[in-house]
């Protein structure tokens, strides 16, 4: 099936466009949930003083997992505590996050490095979609990327769409490439698109997925970003940092499954585990097909065992500034356990503007 045009850009990504934009083709995305008008407040009596309240909620999902990295999913709200830049919060919500809604986004990597192993991961990524996704409940996007992004399917809970999607993703090599990680002669400079092609702009992919397909997902769900790639990041104006924050932003989920080409450049753990890390998310790096398939299975295992607390932050202030969040045992056997909490490391306070 022939490629369409890269101009054939959905509307809601124009962001994108500084990126080389977030090209689409396939069928297109469902329509979101309006929230709904809030109900207007009744005018005061005259005589009473007007106490505006307008807190802000901060929701954090987490994980804990014992010494052998077994889910554990027995705590309760009086086994931790909550810090935020260093000062303890009041926890209002603590409660185990079985059903929520998915919003999820699938990148795939289709740079040259991915051209042994790509049929590998597509039969993963369907076995995948075939176990987690209901129908009912959940959503799925599917973006292919070398030096730009390439929306294969917007957000759809249509199973058929979605497989059909990763099915048509497909290494295109880039010009003078001799094949097993080979270049021939370098490209003209002048040539952008095939100088794109021949490249992988993995923070450029993260940053416009975060902030144009899950950032608009209804508030309601539970959004992660399923990244298969080997981590090395060759172009792109984007930076890891940025990449990360447009995760947090969103309240994304980065699960990073590292694959790759060894005789081509390897594996990046370091990026792939940092950028995984500090969203609250995991990284894989399996070895062979039977590996990748049972990563695929632990990032669905965690994401049906996820614990949610809730906090209203004692800095109220609206200044769009970074807060640093801290999730502690206060259980001093779970200490003894080396019990691991996983969670976002931090949030964007909002913004007056």
């Amino acid at each position: 099936m022939p490629k369409r045009s890269l101009q054939f850009i959905l509307v809601v990504l124009t962001a994108a466009a500084a990126l080389g934009g977030l090209a689409y083709y396939g069928e297109p995305a469902v329509a979101q949930t309006t929230r709904p008008a809030a109900s207007p407040t009744p005018p005061p009596d005259d005589d009473d003083e007007v106490i505006r309240v307008d807190s802000e909620v901060v929701n954090v999902l987490f994980t804990a997992q014992d010494r052998n990295r077994r889910l554990l999913t027995d705590l309760r709200a009086a086994d931790i505590r909550l810090l935020e830049d260093g000062v303890p919060q009041e926890v209002t919500t603590f409660s185990r996050q079985v059903d929520l809604p998915l919003s999820l986004a699938i990148l795939i990597d289709v740079s040259v490095s991915q051209e042994r192993t790509l049929p590998e991961e597509k039969a993963a990524a369907i076995a995948f979609l075939d176990t987690v996704v209901r129908p009912s409940k959940d959503e799925v996007a599917i973006i292919s990327f070398t030096g730009e992004a390439t929306l294969e399917q917007g957000m759809t809970n249509n199973l058929t769409r979605l497989r059909r999607a990763i099915e048509r993703v497909r290494f295109t090599p880039p010009a003078g490439y001799l094949g097993g990680g080979v270049m021939g002669p370098t490209p003209p400079i002048s040539d952008r698109g095939t100088v794109l092609q021949g490249s992988t702009a993995i923070w450029d992919s993260i940053w416009v997925t975060a902030d144009e397909i899950l950032g608009p997902a209804p508030e309601s769900t539970r959004r992660a970003i399923i990244l298969l790639s080997d981590g090395v990041n060759t172009s792109g104006k984007k930076k890891l940092d940025d990449a990360v924050n447009a995760a947090l932003r969103s309240e994304a989920i980065i699960y990073s499954i590292g694959i790759g080409d060894n005789y081509y450049s390897g594996v990046d753990k370091g990026s792939l585990n940092k950028i995984s890390e500090r969203t609250g998310g995991r990284a894989y790096f399996p070895r062979d097909e039977q590996q990748l398939r049972q990563a695929f299975r632990q990032i669905q295992e965690e994401m049906r065992s996820q614990y949610l607390v809730a906090y209203e932050p004692t800095n109220q202030k609206r200044d769009g500034s970074y807060r640093r969040i801290e999730i502690q045992l206060a259980n001093q056997q779970l200490q003894r356990d080396k019990v691991r909490l996983t969670h976002r490391q931090g949030y964007f306070a909002k913004s007056v503007n």
